[in-house]
């Protein structure tokens, strides 16, 4: 029971200041596949979202400033743990060595034409690109980093858009955080139709 006269802001400053709240938000961290979200962590430690805010940003600092080989990044829905951005060669080298990459290297093309172009068709996709990618956009839907996004208002045609476990994956809080790739990407695709056929 809480000593007479404490409030809840009291509690939360003692809780941080005896290193708890950090204790108990990195055991969390690490053991969640998806982003956590500041209001669920809160609830689970009983204390105000402020004091979670507050450990998270500290956390966050501190894994920077120590050089650690990860980091604590805020990203679309919540933080979580990411490999430091300078460590991803030797990671990637450890994981992929004798087994095969996740995505191919069309299904990451195909990708990053979504992302750039997006809401987007699968016939423009196939433009920009040279080659059909119906069966890479449907894997990319079924692994979840693309979604539908409506119907093209002229053609018909479903378009599609990355979605926000594309932004966990990338560590990216939004897709303003993209590198600036657009410009690589050709912009006369207008006489382009649906199915990729050049158009009069």
């Amino acid at each position: 029971m809480s000593p007479p006269g404490e409030t809840a802001t009291q509690r939360d400053d003692d809780r941080v200041g005896n290193t708890t709240l950090r204790r108990d938000a990195e055991a969390v961290l690490m053991v969640v596949d998806q982003p956590v979200t500041e209001y669920d962590l809160a609830r689970a430690f009983g204390v105000s979202v402020a004091a979670v805010t507050r450990t998270l940003v500290e956390l966050s600092e501190e894994y920077s400033a120590q050089g650690r080989g990860f980091d604590l990044r805020q990203v679309a829905e919540g933080w979580r743990i990411y490999t430091r951005p300078e460590c991803a060669d030797v990671v990637e080298r450890f994981l992929t060595e004798g087994h095969e990459v996740r995505l191919s290297q069309a299904a990451l093309e195909t990708m990053a034409v979504v992302a750039y172009r997006q809401p987007v068709s699968r016939g423009r996709v196939s433009a920009v690109r040279g080659v059909n990618c119906d069966g890479v956009m449907r894997t990319l839907v079924v692994r979840g980093m693309i979604e539908e996004a409506g119907q093209d208002p002229e053609s018909g045609a479903a378009l599609y858009r990355t979605t926000n476990y594309f932004l966990e994956r990338l560590g990216l809080r939004s897709l303003d955080e993209l590198p600036d790739l657009a410009p690589f990407l050709p912009d006369d695709i207008e006489g382009i139709d649906d199915t990729g056929e050049q158009t009069t």
